[in-house]
């Protein structure tokens, strides 16, 4: 157990709070310091797959009262808008959580579950400097709006900070990202009805449309992407033109068309890639989620690899000793992120095929969907299987 240990935290998002809870039900003292002045969410969507739902029911938390159950996948031919593959979690694992979930509802969950352990959360702090000794890690504070940004001292801090950590360049050096060419659009329209509880991902040359219900079907998540050489800033919360995404998916089927001509609010944003960091913890810190290992939204994976760390983590520092700890878990996860980055960044090249390679492509998975479907689920097995909450 940890009773008696002073940790921190950086960042108030899934993989932070999400932390905050694990390591207080093994009796720690934990402090969330976040940057921003409210714990807000400029996400929409997200897809949350049984290994992350395991380790929301081990955290003792109700994601079902806050989603919807996936009845699986249909991968559609973006132009013509016919259904070239359905994967059916539904009828190929019953048992198993797929859920739809808006990232908010996510976000306000996990910081309940904190605040109810009694982890302090503390709003404006933004990390200036970390300084580690033999004896614990002392923060410096850039300075706030808010009294009392005073220098802290914890046991440990562990760095949840995303891919704009203050901890990751402190024990890897810098890293600069490369853009993909991608681009990437993130809207939700309110739902017309009869939607059914399933992803739908349109798929194109250069281009592919993902949408799905939310919040009991009356809201439609999307994000459409495609492939292009201009070069924007990371990020989530850049604000984009309506008209100008709907004319890039303007050879679409109507009812991609129809779905993004109801946008009237739009965030776009550059697709990066990370190299997974080298070095995810010193003596007394470590990363997790985002600031360890980013990863593209391809395989839907970015909220549940980030539940999976925090899990094993906080794991890790309850069962060994603290110089052995930190060292575990990066042995633990490295290998599992790294192939599921690569997944990903299949998926990324999958969804865009042009010419004879989509139409073979194509022809190959619904040739697939017709002689074994439940194997195109399973094919994902090591992926949705893994359940670091049974070690």
């Amino acid at each position: 157990m940890l009773i008696g240990q002073d940790i921190a935290v950086l960042g108030a998002g899934v993989a932070g709070l999400a932390l905050a809870r694990a390591l207080a039900l093994r009796g720690a003292k934990v402090t969330v310091y976040e940057r921003a002045p409210e714990i807000t969410e400029v996400g929409a969507g997200l897809q949350i797959t049984p290994n992350g739902a395991r380790v929301l029911t081990a955290l003792g938390l109700d994601a079902g009262a806050v989603s919807m159950r996936s009845e699986g996948v249909s991968l559609m031919d973006g132009y013509m808008g016919r259904e070239v593959l359905h994967l059916d979690v539904k009828a190929a694992r019953p048992n198993d959580d797929f859920l739809l979930m808006h990232r908010a509802d996510l976000i306000a969950l996990l910081e309940q579950g904190a605040r109810d352990l009694a982890v302090d959360i503390r709003l404006s702090h933004q990390v200036q400097a970390i300084h580690g000794d033999a004896d614990g890690v002392s923060l410096v504070f850039a300075a706030g709006p808010e009294a009392g940004h005073r220098d802290a001292r914890h046991d440990v801090v562990l760095g949840a900070d995303g891919v704009n950590s203050v901890l990751r360049p402190m024990l890897n050096g810098p890293a600069k990202p490369f853009f993909t060419g991608q681009t990437a659009w993130r809207a939700t329209v309110p739902a017309l009805g009869g939607e059914a509880p399933l992803a739908m991902v349109h798929m194109a040359a250069g281009r592919h449309v993902v949408s799905y219900p939310l919040r009991g079907g009356s809201l439609i998540n999307i994000v459409a992407v495609e492939e292009r050489p201009d070069w924007l800033e990371e990020g989530w919360n850049h604000r984009g033109d309506p008209a100008e995404m709907m004319s890039h998916f303007a050879n679409f089927c109507p009812g991609v068309k129809g779905l993004l001509g109801r946008v009237t609010e739009v965030a776009r944003w550059g697709l990066f890639r990370h190299p997974v960091a080298l070095r995810w913890h010193s003596d007394r810190s470590a990363l997790l989620g985002d600031a360890a290992h980013p990863t593209l939204p391809f395989l839907a994976q970015g909220a549940n690899m980030a539940l999976e760390d925090a899990w094993v983590l906080a794991d890790c520092l309850a069962k060994l000793p603290l110089d052995q700890a930190l060292a575990a878990y990066q042995s633990l996860r490295r290998a599992r992120v790294v192939r599921v980055i690569e997944a990903a960044n299949a998926n990324a090249k999958n969804y865009h095929l042009s010419g004879a390679k989509r139409f073979v492509g194509h022809a190959a998975l619904r040739f697939a969907g017709q002689i074994a479907p439940r194997q195109a689920v399973e094919r994902f097995a090591w992926l949705y299987d893994h359940d670091v909450t049974a070690g």
